[in-house]
Order: structure tokens, then C-alpha cells, then sequence
């Protein structure tokens, strides 16, 4: 059983398998990951039929996710894949139903950097489309991380991230037009790091 598990979803990030199995993108169509690496979180919507993208600025890392593509669903074009930043996508507006984007919000150099992120992923997102972001934050280690400037602060795990805070992530969700379709969820690893699970609906 574990191994058909394997097969159909990947190494995928728990909280969106919850989201499938919840169907919440059964609609969605046309579906980015951004920062996708080398696709971990894209193996289900390959081999279901989604047309699927994906950027990430290693290079090394897009040529695996073509490689993934050309395996699990021929007929997507490799040309779906790209390197390039977040903020830096040359995608049309609203080109998309569903944005992913796990672990990547949390590298940005400063807040500037984190609003290009943001206001990049949600310009292409259709209206009516989903993003779902997992990013680090201080949400129950508030105590614990240390500030080195700019929103970026040391982590009890040795690590250096821009962190987020409930309260930043409900006025950006209400700043960029959107609504949460899931509860803000953080998951304390051992108080040596917070990861926060953030899903928005463009409306």
C-alpha cells in the first residue's frame, strides 16, 4: 500500500496531500510550482492530466523536473519548465488556477523582496485560483529566533530565514484581495525551527 502511495503522490508535502484529499483543487487546471526543485510536489498533478509548470532559479534542478515530465506525462511540454526566480516570472496575469510554492517565501532577502515574491505568484494566479505557500515563521518560537536585520532572523536549527508572523500573513492575505480557504497552520519542529502552512483564495 505504502509503496502505490509512493507511486501516485511522491515525496509531497503533507499539507497539500491534505488539500487533495480534501479535492480542493479537483477544478484547477493549469497548475505552477514555484520554486519547484526537482518535483517533488508535482509527481500527482503529472500523472492526473493537470497541464503543469514550474520554475526554480538552479538549473540543475529544472532540467530533473523535465526529466520527471517527459516520464510521468509526455504530452506536457518541457518547454513548462524554466529557470527563473519568483519574482521574476514572464507568465501572462491570471494564467493559473493553482500556485505552489513550499519552502521558497522564506528565502527572500528582505520584506521588498518578499512583496516582489508575493505580488509575482499572485499576478498570475487566475481569480477564483488557489495558492498554497509553506514558509518558515516565528509563530511559537517567537523567544527563540534571534533578528540580524531586515526580517531575517537566526533560527535555533543554525539556519538564517525571513520569517513571517500571523498577523503579517492575514493583512497580506486582506491587502492582496484574497481569502484564507484554510486555517493558518504551524508546525513547531522541535522548537529548532516553524513552518507555517498558508492557503489563499484570489477572490
Amino acid at each position: 500500500m505504502n509503496n502505490n502511495l509512493q507511486t501516485a503522490f511522491g515525496n509531497i508535502d503533507i499539507y497539500l496531500f491534505d488539500q487533495l484529499l480534501k479535492g480542493r483543487f479537483d477544478a484547477c487546471k493549469k497548475v505552477i510550482d514555484v520554486g519547484c526543485g526537482a518535483g517533488r510536489n508535482i509527481v500527482y498533478f503529472l500523472k492526473n492530466g493537470y497541464e503543469v509548470y514550474g520554475i526554480d532559479p538552479n538549473a540543475d534542478a529544472i532540467a530533473s523536473v523535465k526529466q520527471l515530465s517527459q516520464e510521468l506525462q509526455p504530452g506536457n511540454p518541457v518547454e513548462n519548465f524554466m529557470v527563473a526566480a519568483a519574482e521574476q516570472m514572464s507568465f501572462d496575469d491570471a494564467s493559473f488556477d493553482l500556485a505552489i510554492c513550499s519552502a521558497v517565501l522564506h528565502f527572500a532577502a528582505d520584506p521588498v523582496h518578499f512583496d516582489s515574491m508575493m505580488r509575482s505568484i499572485w499576478r498570475v494566479l487566475k481569480p477564483g485560483g488557489y495558492l498554497f505557500a509553506r514558509l518558515a515563521s516565528d509563530i511559537g518560537i517567537e523567544t527563540l529566533v534571534k533578528p540580524v536585520g531586515n526580517g531575517r532572523y537566526l533560527l535555533p536549527d543554525g539556519s538564517v530565514r525571513f520569517l513571517v508572523n500571523e498577523q503579517m500573513l492575514v493583512d497580506y492575505t486582506e491587502k492582496l484581495g484574497g481569502t484564507l480557504y484554510e486555517p493558518i497552520k504551524t508546525t513547531n519542529v522541535s522548537n529548532m525551527r516553524c513552518m507555517t502552512t498558508w492557503c489563499i483564495k484570489k477572490m
